[in-house]
């Protein structure tokens, strides 16, 4: 059985606003408009689910924002016995990562042993993991229009996931 991917992109409105610690998250854009792949290798580099290429994930089952929107909240709360491994991540630390950053260790499904050794030696990078033109391009590119209008702490993708 698959595990999908669910989720939303997260704002804190600030334009307009005099405070900015006083305004409040909203839900942007669901995931699903923007995203509608399976990648067992992405999902793994990034939130370390069927993390199969061994990734040091980015931000592995963080659970819920406390401050999360309603929306996202019941979204994951809808069904408690399907959704699982809630988490987050703020555009400031995807901007921030190294994308030639290799696995820590070689791909489970790529290695085979021949007479008691590992017969691969490559480890994937989180670029050959999350491609940078590929399909989470839209997420990016809608994650950086919204922090270049309200600041990079202040917009995440927060997702969970289904099998």
């Amino acid at each position: 059985m698959g595990a999908d991917i669910h989720g939303f992109i997260e704002c804190r409105v600030t334009y307009g606003t005099i405070d900015e610690e006083d305004s409040s998250w909203f839900a942007a854009i669901d995931l699903f408009l923007l995203y509608g792949g399976r990648s067992y290798d992405a999902f793994g580099c990034l939130f370390g689910v069927r993390n199969y290429a061994g990734f040091r994930p980015l931000a592995e089952q963080r659970g819920l924002p406390p401050d999360v929107t309603d929306e996202v909240r019941s979204g994951y709360e809808s069904d408690p016995t399907l959704y699982h491994s809630a988490s987050w991540i703020g555009w400031e630390e995807l901007a921030a990562v190294d994308w030639d950053e290799p696995a820590l260790t070689v791909d489970a499904r790529d290695a085979w042993r021949q007479e008691g050794k590992i017969m691969r030696v490559a480890r994937m990078t989180r670029r050959e993991a999350v491609h940078e033109f590929g399909e989470w391009d839209p997420v990016w590119a809608t994650m950086k229009a919204l922090a270049d209008v309200h600041g990079p702490r202040y917009v995440r993708l927060v997702v969970w996931f289904d099998n």
